[in-house]
């Protein structure tokens, strides 16, 4: 049985950057992200994996929030050009989960990570948590936005390294139990 889960838009959701420069460190938050996973079966075991499962995320970049709203307006304008690209984008498949506790499984995804316009193979790491409906999901990994064709920002009010630290944690529900699920 193929089971739909959705990300729970009514869920403390939380998407992140960190940019550890030498001269400034911030980061942006935004709780912007939706999605889907499917799975091949009912519930997520460390049979699961490959062409029998499916998943797409996305993230609200106009919604990122640094603090600063000048850095803000700057960053959306000017390097992330999110008139034009609007949203960063993961999807593929699951490749390998394994079971690290009762209730919790690390599982690698395996698919294309779309930004700025640009696309790239990426596998992320993700640890899961199951919850009485659904999952919770915190996932942690590195891009450089030169990969992505955004320039890095010189200018004096914002300073970012190239390297960014991309935290998501965030819950998925089954499709007929998220706010405009399936039923």
């Amino acid at each position: 049985m193929v089971q739909e889960y959705h990300v729970d838009l009514a869920a403390d959701n939380v998407v992140r950057f960190v940019s550890d420069a030498p001269i400034e460190d911030f980061d942006g938050v935004t709780d912007r992200i939706d999605g889907y996973v499917l799975l091949g079966q009912s519930v997520l075991s460390e049979t699961v994996g490959g062409s029998d499962t499916k998943f797409y995320f996305e993230v609200d970049l106009a919604s990122i929030d640094t603090g600063i709203g000048l850095r803000n307006r700057h960053m959306r304008d000017n390097y992330l050009e999110v008139n034009e690209y609007p949203y960063a984008t993961y999807g593929g498949v699951i490749e390998s989960v394994v079971q690290t506790a009762p209730d919790g499984y690390r599982v690698t995804a395996s698919g294309t990570f779309s930004i700025h316009g640009r696309e790239r193979p990426m596998e992320i790491p993700c640890d899961i948590t199951t919850r009485s409906e659904g999952y919770r999901t915190r996932c942690s990994f590195h891009v450089l936005l030169t990969d992505f064709d955004i320039k890095i920002p010189r200018v004096m009010f914002l300073k970012i390294a190239d390297e960014i630290q991309l935290e998501l944690d965030f819950s998925l529900a089954p499709a007929a139990n998220t706010p405009g699920g399936r039923q």
